[in-house]
């Protein structure tokens, strides 16, 4: 599934970040993302490895936890922890992978 690569490449990136972050942003919201990340991983498999009347729940709660994961991202940038040039990075990514739960979930609902 080309979501789920696209989370995996999202993870990728975040983790590659990791050394450039304060120990305590590390410890904290930071920490906060790379689960939520990972959650988004967990639920891209489910929903794709699941009968249809229960994947788009699935898809419903990856499009959540997508959301939460963008306005964090945006955060940790105002408070100048990550660079411009890493938001972007990560701000496109997050945007494709939210783009691509909405299609999928227009995808289910037809």
């Amino acid at each position: 599934m080309p979501i789920i690569h696209e989370i995996s490449n999202l993870y990728k990136e975040l983790y590659n970040t990791r050394n450039q972050i304060s120990k305590l942003d590390k410890l904290s919201i930071y920490l906060k993302i790379e689960n939520i990340i990972i959650e988004c991983l967990e639920l891209g498999i489910a929903s794709a490895l699941s009968p249809k009347n229960i994947k788009i729940d699935l898809v419903y709660k990856l499009k959540i936890k997508i959301e939460v994961a963008k306005r964090l991202i945006r955060l940790i940038w105002e408070l100048k922890i990550i660079t411009n040039k890493k938001y972007i990075t990560l701000e496109e990514k997050v945007v494709k992978i939210s783009k691509m739960a909405s299609g999928w979930i227009k995808y289910l609902n037809k």
